[in-house]
């Protein structure tokens, strides 16, 4: 986004009389989340986006034959070769050896073995073949194989997003309630046994209409991160919850949840993701009536990758 909400949500527009409060233009707001809501679009469909994952494999310490056959025990969906190679897991990580005339490459050269550095390191690796490519994620010591087509034709077809109508309203100052010292959230993901296990500085407290709530933050970066589910989840939105980014406050804790961000997680649209649930104590009890929506007939699913 080329400009930052405060500067476009807070114009400071003073009246004939000489008011001198800062207000709110709910149109220049508006065109901000429709802009967000056009970018949303575009950063799912761009090649690292969410849309192009075709597959997620977790593996145990062996070896695994891969490729479009099979015969291989992880069989690679889309434009592969039969055969492209052997997978070796330890805990070292995940090794890839190429079969012999397959043209497999990394960073622009041809490779025949190569240590597929995980998402977790400083330099992951990404593997491609053809209009497919693939990286090693790391979750809770374990690691899986994800995979990723480039040319996928769900992408093309893709859209458009539904949302709830823009509600200014929903957007709402907020305070953060930090914790005497930052704790290690244990949050439940759609990966039955798997963990997200993110640093909480503490409660956001917020009121919506006359009423007041909470959502526990998580840090991520300079901003906080939120996991949240409330009544729409039911009917309108995605199940497991939706996310949503705040800025992270100064020390006088104040910051703004705008709700009209809110969004689905990746897991929302096909089944190779891990994304985290909202945890019982972020579920609100109210119908949160703005931001995306879900519809099924966007999501991608594993069994229609093979």
């Amino acid at each position: 986004m080329k400009k930052s909400f405060p500067a476009i949500l807070m114009l400071i527009l003073l009246s004939a009389c000489g008011q001198a409060e800062p207000l709110f233009d709910v149109a220049a707001y508006e065109a901000e989340v429709l802009e967000w809501r056009a970018g949303r679009i575009d950063r799912l469909k761009a090649p690292q986006g969410y849309l192009t994952q075709t597959g997620l494999f977790w593996l145990d310490k062996g070896s695994y034959s891969f490729g479009s056959s099979v015969d291989n025990n992880v069989r690679i969906p889309g434009n592969a070769a039969a055969v492209i190679g052997v997978l070796d897991v330890s805990e070292e990580g995940v090794r890839m050896t190429v079969e012999d005339g397959v043209d497999v490459q990394s960073d622009g050269r041809a490779v025949q073995s190569v240590l597929i550095s995980d998402d977790t390191t400083e330099k992951p690796v990404q593997v491609t073949h053809r209009s497919l490519a693939w990286t090693v994620v790391k979750r809770d010591e374990r690691f899986a194989v994800r995979v990723r087509d480039f040319e996928h034709p769900f992408v093309a077809t893709f859209g458009p997003l539904p949302y709830f109508g823009v509600d200014a309203a929903l957007r709402v100052p907020a305070t953060l309630r930090r914790y005497k010292q930052p704790r290690v959230a244990n949050v439940g993901t759609v990966i039955e046994g798997l963990g997200y296990h993110p640093e909480s500085p503490g409660i956001v407290e917020f009121e919506i209409g006359d009423k007041s709530y909470e959502l526990e933050a998580y840090t991520s970066g300079e901003r906080l991160f939120f996991v949240f589910g409330d009544e729409t989840n039911r009917n309108d939105t995605y199940g497991a919850g939706r996310f949503l980014y705040a800025d992270a406050p100064g020390e006088d804790g104040q910051t703004v949840m705008d709700f009209n961000l809110a969004y689905s997680p990746p897991c929302a649209f096909n089944d190779f993701s891990t994304c985290p649930v909202a945890s019982p104590r972020n579920r609100l009890p109210l119908r949160i009536e703005a931001g995306e929506k879900f519809d099924s007939s966007l999501h991608y699913s594993a069994d229609a990758s093979l």
